[in-house]
């Protein structure tokens, strides 16, 4: 008997897990990089102290993570109150994880906090602590899609 596997009319294979959890840590690291360049750009403008700065990037970096979460959710249907919630739900740990680690970890390099907008050293610094926060935030985010709480927008 001779197996034929129709390849017009297949299935789509369901994603692991594994991608899903990239694809969403890597979503998790461009809002929260957005909110972090945002951020500093502004309070070195403002001339905010080095603690109001990282308060500000932190918030930004939420605000940013939610915007991206959020959009494509209304863009699929959600009404804004249904769309906020599934975000707050799936992506308030991984932001937070993303943004104490990456914050943790620029602010204990040397000369990162007081470096200016121009020089290298800040932008080495602020990429350490994105790449560390996105290591941290990928097992999050695993846990998260592995258990139902966060899929693919």
């Amino acid at each position: 008997m001779e197996e034929h596997h129709d390849h017009h009319g297949a299935v789509a294979q369901p994603i692991s897990n594994w991608r899903l959890a990239l694809s969403a840590t890597l979503h998790c690291l461009l809002g929260c990089g957005l909110g972090e360049v945002v951020g500093m750009v502004i309070s070195m403008a403002l001339m905010l102290s080095n603690t109001a700065a990282i308060i500000l990037t932190i918030c930004l970096g939420f605000v940013f993570g939610f915007g991206l979460g959020v959009i494509p959710l209304l863009r699929a249907g959600f009404g804004v109150r249904r769309a906020f919630k599934q975000v707050l739900i799936a992506e308030s740990l991984s932001i937070a994880v993303m943004e104490g680690v990456e914050v943790a970890v620029a602010i204990n390099i040397p000369g990162v906090v007081d470096a200016h907008v121009t020089s290298p050293q800040l932008w080495i610094g602020m990429l350490a602590g994105l790449a560390a926060g996105f290591v941290a935030a990928f097992p999050v985010n695993y846990i998260l899609v592995a258990r139902g709480v966060r899929h693919q927008h």
